[in-house]
């Protein structure tokens, strides 16, 4: 996951509108992996060039609007703990805050350098293979036992570095960000709950850009994303990731990252074999 991972890719525009089963496609499949560690961005990509998705220079605004869907899924499911946070927490708010700066930062200043890049899709395999890396790793701690810390700023900026990291597609936000937080002592259920938290300011953030771009006609290729399909993908996402987020948040609690680990693994294999025909 990350909304600076939708710029322009290199399809050439048709002339043909977005078909909307496309849409709920793309939008079942951005908010079941939004919150998996298995990086929804990377299978976005895999997706639209397997489906032959044209948005005509709009993915970056397509995928923001995605991931909006997800945005409205992680809301509902912390909407409790958001306000207490507001009411009591404040505290908490501020380790958001520091934790949100290098990705954004990072996709200001390097987003055109990570799409020209890492967008291709040359190096897809080796991003899914690397979260599948920290996945093993992590669950290997947890397996041995650790010493739990509290969060503070210095491990909610060290958490924050590694989801600037996931600007690069197959190199997932909430694997990267989880794993993070347990290297640094988190505990599973303060790693996860953080890295979904985490979410909400920069696609927020993501949003509110490209939507003030529509506002002021800078986003001229849109026509080719017709509302329908628009409205049809982001509410997939919305259900879809109310789903995940739910699931997901009760299996780091009871169970072990290893699935998702070997299905990267396997993902990274397969891709690297058969790149030079995607």
């Amino acid at each position: 996951m990350f909304p600076h991972a939708y710029t322009e890719t290199k399809y050439k525009h048709r002339g043909a509108v977005m078909e909307i089963w496309k849409a709920a496609i793309l939008g079942i499949a951005q908010g079941v992996t939004e919150f998996l560690p298995v990086s929804s961005s990377g299978h976005l990509l895999l997706l639209e060039r397997l489906l032959g998705v044209d948005t005509g220079g709009a993915d970056l605004f397509l995928g923001v609007m995605l991931h909006a869907g997800t945005l409205l899924a992680v809301l509902f499911v912390y909407a409790r703990r958001l306000a207490e946070m507001i009411r009591r927490d404040r505290k908490e708010l501020a380790y958001l805050f520091v934790a949100t700066i290098p990705a954004a930062l990072v996709g200001v200043l390097l987003g055109g350098w990570v799409e020209r890049v890492f967008f291709a899709g040359r190096f897809l395999w080796v991003a899914f293979a690397w979260t599948a890396l920290l996945l093993f790793l992590c669950s290997a701690k947890v397996r041995r036992g650790y010493s739990i810390r509290l969060l503070n700023m210095k491990r909610a900026a060290w958490v924050g570095g590694a989801q600037a990291l996931a600007v690069i597609p197959g190199l997932s936000r909430s694997g990267t960000t989880l794993a993070a937080g347990i290297f640094c002592g988190l505990s599973r259920d303060t790693a996860a709950d953080f890295s979904f938290l985490m979410s909400i300011p920069i696609i927020a953030g993501a949003v509110t850009v490209e939507l003030w771009k529509v506002w002021t006609g800078g986003h001229g290729a849109i026509s080719v994303i017709s509302w329908q399909s628009l409205l049809v993908g982001t509410v997939c996402a919305a259900l879809s990731g109310f789903i995940s987020v739910r699931w997901f948040v009760k299996k780091i609690r009871t169970g072990n990252l290893y699935p998702f680990a070997i299905y990267l693994s396997i993902m990274a294999i397969v891709l690297a074999f058969c790149e030079r025909w995607l």
